[in-house]
């Protein structure tokens, strides 16, 4: 019966010297009469921040163990990149520890909560995480549990916030033939239904989305003879019914061509994450409902393809939106605002108290900023207060316009 443990280290303040310990792995080494310390001296320099090194045979109960370095300790929130050092540490070092133990093919492992068990539990479960569906040799899976006592609930919370960013990975890898609005709508609608009861779902069809008067979204799905959905999902948890909804609107585009306008042909696979902003709403609702936090949710997402075809937008082309505003579309790769747009104006019907959308909108949001952050415009300076407060401890960075 093989088990696997990974134990935290920090690296000592002046780089020179033994390794700090963190609880977890102090108590270990005594279990083991200070064998591990020893051990950790004579196999190498000391261990680098995210870096492994595997020890067997150390203990009965464990075949394998794994020591993961976690930099400096306390090393606190970087004023410069606005993140938690301790956290992103730590997440990427329980991650770098359990691929270890996946290579290894060890079937189960305790992990060292390093002091932050929900940081510990998020790593292990992103780390872990691979678009395999389709592989007809899959990894093994790794069941991953708490070492000790320490945090339980905090690795719990963990483990909910990682699987809810593990299904947005998922709907965003998968290929667009898989992954088409209504196959979307579908997977998220059982996802919601079987984590709460306190959800409805409407997945609305194309004729739906006419009488509605959606102009601007239909111009774009008209090109593709995949049919278009709105998702609209609400979560109820306030204990007031009535009580203004929080609504979130997601960019749903399956597959982005660029329509007429088509886009250069390399890297045109990675379009199939257009939808990464429907993903992201749709799986943060997903979570709100596990954690059953006590507030009203909508998630409003217009989904389908942009592709060229006989009936598609043609530049120059003049479309009526849901607010009765006419658009000339000069470029039909700027799909993205023609289907928020409609979905925008839907959003106002719920009398909302903030309508927050997500969008892979623009590639010159990547130009400006590169990977390392996600580009914010908003009318609102709370609402960007208080994005840019949890940014730092979610680790996910924004800059504001």
């Amino acid at each position: 019966n093989m088990l696997g443990l990974i134990l935290g280290v920090f690296t000592n303040e002046n780089e020179e010297g033994p390794s700090q310990f963190t609880n977890a792995a102090d108590t270990f080494d005594k279990h083991v009469s200070g064998k591990l310390r020893e051990l950790l001296a004579i196999s190498g320099p000391s261990l680098k921040k995210g870096k492994t090194r595997i020890f067997h045979g150390l203990h009965q109960d464990f075949s394998s163990i794994v020591v993961v370095g976690l930099g400096k300790k306390a090393a606190g929130v970087n004023p410069y990149e606005n993140w938690d050092e301790d956290k992103e540490n730590i997440r990427a070092a329980i991650a770098a520890g359990c691929r270890q133990i996946q290579d290894l093919e060890v079937p189960s492992v305790e992990v060292d909560p390093c002091g932050d068990a929900q940081a510990a539990a998020e790593g292990a479960l992103l780390g872990l995480f691979e678009y395999d569906e389709l592989k007809q040799k899959k990894k093994p899976p790794v069941d991953v549990q708490l070492h000790g006592s320490d945090g339980t609930e905090a690795w719990k919370k963990g483990l909910i916030y990682a699987k809810g960013q593990n299904l947005a990975r998922y709907l965003m890898e998968a290929p667009a033939n898989h992954m088409t609005p209504t196959r979307f709508a579908t997977i998220v609608e059982e996802k919601l239904k079987s984590c709460s009861n306190k959800v409805t779902v409407h997945i609305r069809n194309k004729s739906w989305i006419e009488a509605q008067e959606m102009g601007s979204f239909l111009s774009v799905a008209k090109g593709s003879d995949e049919p278009p959905v709105l998702l609209e999902v609400h979560y109820k948890g306030s204990s007031d019914a009535n009580e203004p909804p929080l609504v979130f609107v997601g960019k749903g585009i399956t597959f982005d061509s660029g329509g007429i306008s088509i886009k250069p042909s390399s890297n045109m696979d990675a379009m199939r994450a257009d939808m990464g902003g429907a993903a992201t709403i749709c799986s943060a609702i997903i979570t709100a409902a596990e954690l059953k936090l006590p507030l009203n949710m909508i998630g409003l997402t217009p989904l389908c393809e942009n592709m060229p075809s006989g009936k598609a937008n043609k530049p120059g082309d003049v479309v009526k939106a849901k607010n009765g505003k006419t658009i000339q579309v000069d470029n039909t790769d700027a799909e993205g605002r023609l289907v928020l747009a409609d979905a925008l104006c839907y959003a106002h019907s719920f009398k909302p108290r903030a309508i927050v959308d997500a969008a892979t909108l623009t590639g010159a949001m990547d130009v400006a900023l590169g990977s390392g952050a996600t580009g914010v415009f908003t009318n609102s300076h709370q609402l960007w207060n208080h994005l840019y407060e949890v940014s730092s401890c979610t680790n996910n960075r924004h800059e504001g316009d």
